[in-house]
């Protein structure tokens, strides 16, 4: 077995498609979460973005469903060493919520945070070009709450805990600003494919 820094996991099996130190789950989607799942009804849901934006906007369930849909076709990655392949969330790009609100030029980070009070810590470069989304369906059905419903952040091509489970806004800022795994010695990007786990990775 493979030791990677505190994080265990199955034998590898090489996979190109595999970043380093992970392990295919197949059909298993582990649930983790660093709060207790919340309950959390479509109706008592909201989507905000402010900060450094000419426009801060706030969403309910049905303004964000009246937005165009988009989805996400592909892979994610877990810091814990999963991945899963071939997965298909369906939302709305986080390009159509920054549009409206119009960041201002100074803008380069953003703090995502929950309906629970977690937050995670990206640079807007992650957010933008349809590399994120808000979504709410996973397969064609309702995101289940223990994996983030009714609706969570999806940023695919970096490590899972900077898709923040339950969001409730983005505040964009002119600087980077850690998060709550970020403060407590993760990483403060996440890059899969470089094994960005750690601080000083």
């Amino acid at each position: 077995m493979n030791v990677t820094r505190g994080f265990t996991g199955r034998p590898r099996v090489h996979n190109p498609g595999l970043p380093p130190g992970q392990y295919d789950a197949g059909d298993e989607w582990p649930v983790l979460s660093a709060e207790v799942t919340p309950d959390l009804s479509p109706a008592d849901w909201t989507f905000r973005v402010d900060g450094l934006v000419e426009q801060p906007r706030t969403w309910d369930w049905d303004e964000a469903h009246d937005l165009p849909s988009s989805a996400y076709e592909g892979d994610i990655h877990c810091v814990t060493s999963w991945s899963k392949f071939g997965v298909r969330f369906s939302g709305v790009s986080l390009d159509t919520f920054l549009a409206e609100a119009r960041p201002h030029a100074s803008a380069t980070h953003a703090v995502a945070y929950a309906h629970t009070g977690y937050t995670t810590n990206l640079p807007l470069a992650d957010l933008t070009g349809g590399r994120a989304w808000i979504v709410w369906e996973y397969d064609g059905k309702p995101l289940p709450a223990e994996h983030g419903g009714p609706a969570r952040l999806l940023v695919p091509h970096l490590y899972f805990w900077k898709s923040a489970k339950w969001v409730a806004g983005l505040t964009l800022l002119d600087h980077d600003e850690p998060g709550f795994w970020e403060q407590n010695g993760y990483h403060a990007r996440g890059n899969p494919w470089e094994e960005q786990r750690y601080a000083g990775d």
